[in-house]
């Protein structure tokens, strides 16, 4: 009963994240109007990674109370419980070497992606940003081809299908793509990178700080380009504080600890799929708080880019199982 309600909780949280993650499309919109995409980064990954910093203070109390309760039942399952302790928290110092590695490496992509998308926003709706940018979830699999992965014959289905969604939802009539879904599509490729990139980093440290880090990485390159470029006033910043805080506390600490929190107790499936519900969430926010509609050539569009998203996701065997 008690797995249950965990199971539940965990599904709750991850349906709250792909609400969280839709609706910061409209804080990014909202947040051009007043500052520019350098300033926002800046700002948004360096209050994400303040607001990780307690979350990674609470992971590490917990981990020291299980390792003294490791060492006071010293069995022989109890030393092997204690050396997972041990490896778990030297993930977590901050004396781990490869933490800072990877971080800073991590920051590097996601400073790009985010450079791509926050620019690109200013000249598509959410909504087409919201579900553009999904296609990481169909473009990592590709990459892993250079890294001498198999591809299900689900994952070519679903490529075909998010072409000709994509062509119903950014392809003018003139046969031209806009510039701003140009940028986010740009922005979904380099998202695709900086997946792999974690997933070779993941095992070398811990995953919340290793965002930690990468926040921080983000928020330092976007000020140096910020101060070159930019200047913002505070008065400008004042005015956008709204959204700057809810994409730094919200899309960032909150979404992503959420994430990490629920993952642990959900099929990865079932939790890749409830987050994909963050593309549907982007265009429900662009509706119903800046009035942008999309044309019934684009939410075909969606649809079937959503379909190829949903697909990818179901593996193989499931996929083609008869009875």
């Amino acid at each position: 009963m008690e797995m249950k309600t965990h199971k539940i909780r965990d599904t709750i949280f991850l349906f709250l994240t792909a609400m969280i993650w839709g609706a910061a499309f409209v804080a990014q919109s909202v947040s051009m109007d007043y500052i520019g995409p350098f300033t926002f980064i800046c700002l948004r990954s360096v209050i994400g990674g303040l607001f990780l910093i307690p979350v990674i203070m609470v992971i590490d109390n917990i981990r020291k109370k299980r390792r003294s309760e490791s060492v006071k039942t010293a069995s022989d399952n109890g030393i092997n419980s204690f050396q997972k302790m041990q490896a778990e928290e030297e993930k977590l110092s901050w004396k781990n070497k490869r933490l800072l590695e990877s971080g800073i490496v991590c920051g590097i992509f996601l400073f790009l992606a985010n450079c791509f998308q926050q620019t690109g926003i200013q000249y598509t709706t959410v909504g087409k940003a919201g579900f553009i940018t999904t296609l990481y979830i169909i473009i990592v699999p590709f990459m892993g081809l250079f890294l001498k992965r198999k591809i299900g014959i689900n994952i070519w289905i679903s490529a075909v299908i998010a072409a000709v969604g994509m062509y119903f939802l950014c392809i003018t009539e003139s046969f031209s793509i806009g510039a701003g879904d140009r940028l986010v599509l740009m922005c979904s490729v380099v998202f695709s990178v900086h997946i792999l990139v974690i997933d070779h980093f993941s095992p070398k440290a811990d995953g919340v700080v290793i965002s930690c880090v990468q926040f921080f990485t983000a928020g330092v390159i976007a000020s140096v380009l910020m101060l070159l470029f930019e200047h913002p006033s505070v008065s400008a910043v004042i005015a956008a504080a709204a959204p700057i805080l809810y994409a730094g506390v919200m899309s960032c600490g909150v979404g992503y600890t959420l994430q990490v929190v629920a993952q642990n107790g959900v099929d990865p499936t079932v939790a890749s799929l409830l987050l994909s519900l963050e593309s549907v969430f982007s265009v429900l926010a662009g509706w119903m708080l800046l009035g942008q509609k999309l044309s019934g050539r684009e939410l075909f569009g969606c649809v079937l880019v959503f379909a190829a998203v949903l697909l990818v996701q179901i593996p193989t065997e499931k996929l083609f199982h008869t009875a």
